[in-house]
């Protein structure tokens, strides 16, 4: 007899993490059930879900109705837009579904008032809960560190750093247009536009959660950003990042108590190839390092894999189905949640439901 609970689920964004949920759950979990989506392009109304995952279809038709997915029953919606829009978040939580984001919510106690009492009510209109994961912000920032800290008798500090280069990364529209590389230097702020802001506030919420969680007392996050230009032309997909425009991006954002720097999350962007001789130089990918009694330091590294060939359109999607599975794993934890917000720190451990696939 199989006791493991049966969940109906709603696809909200078909994106590159959206895809790889859909998938995940028609070729592997049999305790989820699609019925619904909701998509943002008119090419992708009314096709059947299926298909839009390059499967066979399943007899659910996605919709750029948004009320006409409100009104579905479904235990969970699988929240991935690329943009945040609380109005629809909170008809969700409203409307008795929960939600498991990728797209914010790492710590919502950290986030802007108004916001966080708006969510709240919704949740308790609803009588449900919301929670927010991804890497990083998210597991690589958020449960790793809790997970190795129990094995710490005393903490001085946490760091984070992520290394990476964009130019792989196809969706040119985040690269260029959200994240604002090829924009002038002086540009880049964590205010210089609404996006930069979005993501700023989002990766200062990881470091209050892990603060707040180990109880490092800080009175401050701060954020600041180093852009540098670019030396040369760079073709980047459909794009053309020129010399001269914003080729690279160090980010830091630092938790501080009394001035000193307990918890931080550095993040080291380039476009194009080219990499300061300045900058610090970590292996590529999240590397964790805490300093204390022990001291440890993990290296996180994504790939399709390590032993078998594979293209770097696969090896670069490994990102995207690590992000998305971090999700939709703690769909049975979320519906299981008590009213309100579910956190990386409050949750259980979040792990494969599928695991070896072993019957």
């Amino acid at each position: 007899m199989n006791d493991t609970p049966h969940h109906q689920v709603i696809a909200w964004g078909t994106g590159a993490v959206g895809i790889e949920i859909l998938t995940a759950i028609i070729d592997h979990r049999t305790d989820l059930e699609i019925v619904g989506a909701h998509v943002y392009s008119a090419d992708k109304d009314g096709m059947d879900v299926g298909a839009l995952a390059g499967r066979d279809p399943i007899g659910v038709t996605a919709t750029v109705d948004v009320e006409r997915v409100l009104a579905l029953e479904a235990d969970c919606v699988l929240y991935t837009p690329r943009n945040t829009d609380l109005d629809e978040v909170c008809a969700i939580l409203s409307s008795g579904k929960n939600v498991v984001t990728t797209a914010f919510l790492f710590h919502p106690h950290r986030a802007r008032t108004a916001d966080r009492e708006r969510l709240l009510a919704a949740c308790r209109t609803g009588g449900t809960s919301v929670h927010g994961s991804g890497l990083n912000p998210g597991n690589l920032s958020g449960v790793l560190p809790l997970a190795l800290s129990g094995m710490s008798r005393t903490i001085d500090s946490i760091t984070l750093q992520e290394r990476a280069d964009w130019s792989v990364y196809d969706s040119t529209s985040i690269t260029f247009d959200n994240m604002a590389f090829g924009q002038p230097v002086e540009d880049i702020s964590p205010t210089g536009t609404e996006f930069l802001a979005f993501n700023s506030a989002i990766f200062s919420e990881q470091v209050w959660l892990i603060a707040d969680a180990l109880h490092a007392g800080i009175d401050e996050v701060t954020a600041t950003v180093e852009a540098v230009p670019a030396a040369s032309d760079h073709q980047i997909f459909d794009r053309l990042l020129r010399a001269g425009t914003t080729a690279g991006q160090r980010w830091k954002w630092s938790g501080r108590r009394d001035g000193e720097t307990l918890v931080e999350i550095e993040t080291l962007w380039t476009v194009g190839g080219e990499y300061p001789r300045d900058w610090p130089r970590p292996q590529h990918g999240w590397t964790l390092t805490i300093e204390g009694d022990p001291s440890m330091r993990t290296h996180f590294f994504s790939l399709a894999s390590f032993s078998r060939d594979a293209s770097m359109a696969d090896h670069v999607r490994s990102a995207n189905v690590a992000t998305a599975m971090q999700v939709l794993n703690a769909v049975p934890a979320v519906c299981a949640a008590p009213v309100g917000f579910a956190t990386s720190a409050t949750l259980p451990l979040i792990r494969s439901h599928v695991g070896f696939g072993n019957r």
